[in-house]
């Protein structure tokens, strides 16, 4: 079984790329929800959080047993968490996605209430980290989509990385 982590930034589209995934078939979880992740306290002046005080972190028991499993030719998670190194020995390829700034503020702002980036403060936020966090996963990644056209184009770029003809 292949395993692909879909990773970046809060706006780039990872959730919509998932949705897509699942709707063509294929076996795709989105780990940015309580389900997979969870807040745990950060050092307040660690500057590299999404929160002040806290940071949203993978279950790594969980996410690890169900990247552990066998089963269907591929497997595809997305999410964002600081301790999702620890897990890339279980991940075959890792692919980033990006959007120019402007876009990702657009497809924040656009947000329901209850969701992560709707926020002005939360957009500051995320603006200070695609700066900062942005290149370290740049470096981790094996491959790099920028997600500004419609998401089928995205998720038909993923298809070909990951299960070329």
């Amino acid at each position: 079984m292949t395993r692909v982590l879909i990773t970046g930034m809060s706006g780039t589209g990872k959730s919509a790329v998932v949705i897509e995934l699942a709707r063509r078939g294929y076996r795709a979880i989105d780990l940015d929800t309580p389900e997979w992740s969870h807040w745990v306290l950060a050092d307040p002046d660690d500057a590299l959080t999404p929160a002040d005080g806290q940071d949203w972190v993978w279950q790594e028991d969980r996410v690890r047993e169900l990247l552990s499993r066998n089963g269907e030719d591929y497997l595809f998670v997305s999410g964002c968490a600081e301790n999702m190194g620890k897990l890339f020995d279980l991940i075959d390829t890792i692919v980033l996605l990006s959007a120019p700034i402007d876009t990702l503020m657009h497809r924040l702002a656009k947000r329901t209430a209850k969701s992560y980036g709707h926020t002005a403060d939360e957009r500051s936020k995320i603006a200070q980290l695609v700066e900062t966090i942005e290149p370290l996963l740049r470096q981790s990644a094996h491959h790099e989509i920028d997600t500004a056209r419609p998401v089928g184009e995205t998720v038909a770029k993923i298809l070909i990385l990951v299960a070329p003809a």
